[in-house]
């Protein structure tokens, strides 16, 4: 009996993932251990971890990209700019006191500059500016990155 639910909880994965997760809470609550589908419930633990992963990562090339337009277009600094660094700064503490192992990454300095070479892309793309005029590597540590107040050359704002 317990292959055949075990069976419908696998198809019920590929059919329905949302039914899947609410049986699998429910037999997890229950404690039917045997009747898990672990296969699957293993592999959404560790996308867990990647999604968060990535929400870092996101929010950090968010951040970057717009420190990198307002260090080299100075000319064009808004608010809007200044409103997108302080919300995902804000997301990056949430994501971090939710899950302080993520700090592990902003000390990765391959991490780091994967992070910071997509950024650079974007904001290559976005202001039109040459590469040439961009840092090869990132001009900013991950303090200022994270601080609620750094701006690249705001003694230069207009």
């Amino acid at each position: 009996m317990k292959s055949i639910e075990l069976q419908i909880l696998k198809t019920l994965y590929e059919q329905d993932y949302h039914a899947w997760v609410e049986q699998t809470a429910e037999l997890l609550q229950s404690h039917h251990w045997d009747t898990l589908d672990l296969e699957h419930l293993i592999e959404e633990v560790v996308d867990l971890g990647k999604s968060q992963q990535r929400a870092l990562q996101s929010a950090l090339r968010l951040v970057l990209s717009h420190l990198l337009k307002w260090k080299y277009q100075p000319e064009h600094r808004s608010r809007s700019w200044q409103v997108t660094i302080t919300r995902e700064r804000l997301n990056l503490d949430e994501l971090l006191q939710e899950s302080p192992s993520l700090r592990r990454f902003l000390n990765d300095a391959e991490w780091i500059d994967i992070t910071y070479q997509r950024s650079r892309r974007e904001a290559i793309v976005e202001t039109g500016l040459s590469e040439d005029d961009f840092a090869i590597v990132c001009p900013f540590s991950v303090d200022e990155i994270l601080d609620l107040d750094f701006y690249p050359n705001a003694d230069q704002e207009s």
